[in-house]
């Protein structure tokens, strides 16, 4: 049983139970088990008949919809690779992950095509098929279609996606998720309290591992129903939640903030919700409590990255107050522990980095064997680096991220490709990017910069310069809030910029 064969069994078990609604068209668009299956094997006859085979990347670059479904299945009956893209990024961005990818197809929905326009000028070889979609122009009405050509030979650890995330060099990795790590995230998932009959709502990226992993391919497999919408707006959720009977929700920390200032929070029925789940960041206690008090909303918290699957850590609702900041004790399939720099195992409440071992481990980098073996030890374990602890009960605390990175409304921010960004402005002479802390967005950019002496600029001039500089080559949300103009950085004995003085220098609230 591997992806391509989901739609298939769900058929074969319930075909007219609804499986999808997408929200985000007008009308929402409602299909069962059977439809699914329908669209994807079409959809992959099609992909066959184009030349897309076992191990090709096909590229899609699309809002949430059930276009990324649709694609994924696809993919999963031809032995393909869903190459899923960060829309929010740079044309410049995309054509660099295209170019390292080199997917055989890009399908895109029509808000793209002034990206797509820039992407067909960039030189892209490796793709033969520029698919415009709108939800239903792909998909075959009437006869159904079996895939084309003989069954591919897929196994556990044959790549069903490619998932990015960003890394130190200020490249974006991608984590090759394999059929063996889905199901094993979804086992995970399934003991974290995932029942048959589920409604859950799904407001997370599908270029996220919290979109197309955390409940949505566990809810395939149980049989239940997936709400898509197509971005998050808090009116929408909120309605949606009692309009559909949804039990189960997933958002992060300043999305959980926003539903309760929007217009229809006062008014809003959530009983249905069996729980909701926070992850990305500590659910701040106020907002546990205003849940719990106004809704009667039980929370759970979790923890998950993209190369070991969204389902690491996991918080019960009984723990959310009693054990805040806590991202919880490992799930069910995870083992966890807090190691020293020579790699050995730390004790309770000692600050060390945390360490994964489990069968949802990624399958490595694309591309990129030296990445893949730096990810791991000569044991197996995972280095996470992030920085953590653990108290006298087991549970975890993620103290500091030890790459740097932060996180800003759920996106994580990674300092390097921003300071690349930068040194590639004649002005700058030193540069460092830090995270700090922001009531709205959990933690927002701030650049420190220290011009180069014979700047002609102003320092208004040249803030305003850099500023235009960043919007030019990076995605909106991760240019600063603010750049800071500065003579010097504190530097170490050993010459290295010691952002923690600069995260100090001015804290927002």
């Amino acid at each position: 049983m591997f992806i391509g064969d989901y739609l298939a069994r769900r058929e074969l078990y319930t075909p007219n139970r609804l499986a999808v609604v997408d929200a985000g068209k007008s009308p929402a668009l409602r299909l069962t088990y059977a439809q699914m299956n329908m669209r994807a094997s079409s959809l992959a006859n099609w992909l066959h008949e184009q030349g897309v085979g076992f191990g090709d990347r096909v590229a899609i670059l699309a809002r949430d919809g059930v276009e990324h479904l649709d694609l994924f299945f696809a993919c999963g009956k031809i032995g393909a690779i869903h190459t899923a893209l960060n829309w929010r990024l740079h044309w410049r961005e995309q054509a660099d992950i295209l170019a390292d990818t080199e997917p055989k197809a890009l399908f895109y929905s029509a808000e793209f095509e002034p990206i797509v326009a820039e992407l067909r000028q960039a030189g892209l070889a490796s793709i033969g098929a520029w698919v415009g979609v709108d939800g239903d122009r792909y998909a075959v009405n009437g006869e159904r279609y079996a895939v084309n050509g003989e069954r591919v030979a897929v196994d556990e650890e044959t790549v069903a996606a490619l998932i990015f995330t960003g890394g130190t060099t200020g490249r974006p990795k991608a984590a090759q998720i394999s059929h063996r790590m889905i199901a094993w995230n979804t086992l995970n998932t399934v003991i974290h309290d995932l029942h048959h009959d589920d409604i859950y709502l799904n407001v997370f990226p599908l270029f996220h591992t919290g979109g197309l992993f955390v409940y949505t391919l566990p809810q395939i497999i149980l049989g239940g129903t997936i709400i898509l919408t197509r971005q998050f707006d808090p009116v929408q959720v909120l309605d949606l939640i009692e309009q559909e009977g949804v039990t189960v929700f997933a958002a992060v920390p300043t999305m959980y903030q926003m539903l309760t200032q929007a217009a229809n929070w006062q008014t809003a029925d959530l009983s249905s919700l069996r729980f909701c789940t926070s992850g990305g960041a500590p659910l701040p206690v106020p907002l546990v409590r205003q849940f719990r008090d106004e809704k009667g909303v039980r929370f759970k918290q979790g923890f998950g990255m993209t190369e070991f699957g969204p389902g690491i850590f996991a918080l019960a609702a009984e723990d959310a107050i009693e054990k805040a900041g806590s991202i919880g004790r490992p799930n069910f399939y995870v083992a966890a522990r807090v190691v020293d720099d020579s790699n050995r195992p730390l004790g309770p409440n000692q600050v060390g980095e945390l360490v994964l071992k489990g069968p949802s481990l990624c399958s490595g980098y694309f591309n990129d064997p030296e990445a893949t073996a730096a990810a791991s030890d000569a044991e197996g374990w995972f280095h996470t680096g992030d920085l953590a602890q653990y108290d006298e009960d087991g549970y975890f605390y993620i103290v500091d991220r030890k790459k740097d990175m932060f996180i800003s409304g759920g996106e994580n921010i990674y300092p390097a490709e921003i300071e690349r960004v930068l040194y590639g402005h004649t002005a700058v002479h030193m540069c460092a990017v830090v995270g700090i802390p922001n009531h709205k967005w959990g933690e927002v950019g701030v650049a420190c910069v220290v011009p180069k002496p014979d700047t002609a600029l102003s320092d208004e001039e040249l803030i305003q310069a850099l500023d235009q500089h960043l919007r030019d080559h990076l995605a909106p949300y991760k240019v600063p809030r603010q750049i800071r103009l500065l003579k010097e950085l504190p530097l170490s004995g050993a010459g290295k910029i010691l952002k923690r003085d600069l995260r100090n220098v001015r804290r927002d609230t």
